[in-house]
């Protein structure tokens, strides 16, 4: 996310259209750059304009769009939803991603609940059912769990997603913030698309320890999450983010990229084929992804900057 406000932005046409990937053989097929929907709540947009907004995007090619049953308070399937029902058009042109596992805390009779997971079997399914419903949509193209459980049973939910899959409900499975043994031990008891993981130059974790590598092998793209770094990458002041966001600003000059654009191409550069997501209701912001994921960066241009990131020279 950049630190900008989260306001639709103008109708600019955008000249590249966003490719398609196929999130592992025979698995959904979602736009390279994905529309994250997670804090619609905050940006005060009235229903023609969260339809614009979908609009927008579909023209530039980004018809695959992120969702979580906790989003703004369980708000935003429900905002996105409303969008949908006012124009018959749009539900066939997209694809919805939703997630499901958290359960927030509620207060009931004076009692508080605590914050936990929930990947029950009847959870999931419930979770799925209201999701249906708030979105106003007949089927969900992927759903995640969207944080692993210590007290989650893989058969139990590899059950659950057959079950569901039968249903016509769900097409794609995969999960979300999971370890590559979480993941790999869920995928052997039932086929995942995706994981959806936490990535950025302030965030290396994922390529660090195996994971991109393990997707890879298994021809499995990942989802990038908080690929900006949460707008730290532009905003923070310190001096090593300060040289990163330099490096970045002089890569974007060098591709005619914006900074965040350099970002989106340093990423979509490896070889497990990330889908990054963004995370801005302006329509400027999500453009800027769509270029950079036209563009391939040089390979020793992502080792300087790699340099850069880690403040030393490869070993």
């Amino acid at each position: 996310m950049e630190n900008k406000p989260d306001t639709i932005g103008s109708d600019k046409d955008v000249s590249m259209s966003c490719p398609k990937v196929t999130m592992h053989q025979g698995g959904v097929a979602l736009s390279r750059v994905v529309a994250g929907m997670w804090r619609m709540g905050d940006w005060s947009m009235s229903v023609n304009a969260r339809v614009r907004l979908i609009e927008q995007c579909i023209e530039m090619g980004v018809t695959s769009f992120d969702h979580a049953d906790i989003y703004g308070d369980s708000s935003v399937e429900a905002l996105f939803g409303e969008a949908l029902a006012s124009s018959v058009t749009l539900k066939k042109q997209l694809q919805i991603i939703t997630k499901c596992g958290i359960k927030l805390p509620t207060h009931t009779g004076g009692i508080r609940s605590l914050k936990h997971y929930n990947l029950s079997d009847q959870y999931i399914k419930k979770s799925v059912d209201n999701s249906l419903q708030k979105l106003g949509v007949e089927k969900i193209d992927l759903l995640l769990i969207h944080r692993p459980s210590p007290l989650m049973d893989f058969d139990e939910m590899a059950a659950t997603f057959q079950d569901i899959r039968a249903s016509g409900k769900v097409l794609h499975f995969g999960v979300s913030n999971f370890t590559q043994t979480q993941f790999a031990a869920l995928n052997r008891r039932f086929p995942l698309s995706t994981n959806q993981v936490e990535f950025s130059p302030l965030n290396l974790n994922a390529m660090n320890d195996g994971l991109f590598e393990s997707l890879q092998d298994l021809n499995i793209a990942p989802m990038i999450w908080s690929a900006l770094g949460g707008g730290s990458i532009f905003s923070n002041h310190t001096a090593h983010i300060q040289r990163i966001h330099q490096a970045f600003t002089q890569a974007g000059l060098s591709m005619g990229l914006s900074p965040a654009g350099a970002v989106y191409a340093w990423i979509m550069r490896l070889p497990c084929k990330p889908v990054v997501l963004t995370g801005s209701g302006r329509i400027q912001a999500i453009a800027e992804a769509v270029t950079a994921s036209n563009v391939q960066m040089d390979a020793l241009q992502w080792f300087e900057l790699l340099e850069i990131i880690r403040g030393h020279e490869v070993a």
